[in-house]
């Protein structure tokens, strides 16, 4: 009797360890959200994404102080609603928010005057994310951000093809929208605004960022590639105070 006991108690403990694991495995890849795994660097490549998204933003508590950065900011400098996006090129949420709300959001907000948009790097899925963060900052010292912003976005690759952000390739993506390639390529090869791409990145995660996308909108964060409607919601609140 004491050993069919000793068995049912360690077959039980197991199911429960069993289960635990899978759970915690789903609440991380899920939500519409490239995550932050706390047990590795921030430039480690997250294997595993799953395609959904929750039906509510995942918001922490309150407003969050959160500077805009250097690059360019789109719209109105005297809107009354800012927003900051923490994002990074290679993340396949952060370019679904790009192709359906993102644009919406800039026809209807950003381009309207109502809102001012500004972008900042938050570079953590690999070494590849990083060269991709720098090469924005080469673009941007040309006054190409936006449209080399865009163009990484409009041309992603699936996150498994490390290859396509190679600083070669990326030199040669950054032809398309007509800077100085020879200028461009001796700024990217020097590793010149890797202090800035890191500085980005840690103020992010200063600010409470622990995936991407994720937007602050006068300091409210929402985190993931949410629908146009999430957006607009904490937009029109803020606009009308």
């Amino acid at each position: 009797m004491k050993k069919l006991l000793k068995y049912l108690f360690s077959t039980i403990q197991g199911s429960i360890f069993v289960g635990s694991i899978l759970i915690s495995l789903s609440i991380l890849i899920s939500g519409g959200i490239v995550k932050v795994n706390s047990t590795t660097s921030p430039t480690t490549t997250s294997e595993t994404q799953a395609d959904t998204q929750p039906s509510q933003p995942s918001n922490p508590a309150g407003k969050v102080n959160v500077g805009i950065g250097h690059f360019p900011i789109k719209g109105n400098k005297d809107a009354k609603v800012t927003i900051v996006e923490f994002a990074d090129f290679r993340c396949p949420f952060c370019e679904r928010f790009f192709k359906d709300a993102g644009t919406s959001l800039m026809k209807d907000y950003v381009d309207s005057g109502k809102v001012k948009y500004a972008f900042r790097n938050y570079a953590f899925l690999g070494q590849q994310s990083v060269w991709a963060a720098q090469a924005s900052e080469c673009a941007n010292e040309q006054g190409k951000f936006w449209e080399f912003h865009d163009w990484l976005y409009d041309n992603q690759a699936p996150e498994s093809d490390l290859g396509y952000y190679s600083k070669d390739n990326l030199i040669e993506y950054a032809g398309n929208v007509g800077v100085d390639t020879n200028q461009f390529a001796s700024c990217l090869n020097s590793d010149k605004f890797a202090k800035q791409v890191q500085e980005d990145l840690s103020e992010g995660q200063k600010a409470g960022v622990s995936g991407t996308p994720t937007l602050f909108v006068n300091g409210i964060p929402i985190v993931g590639a949410q629908p146009y409607s999430a957006f607009k919601t904490v937009i029109d609140q803020e606009l009308s105070k």
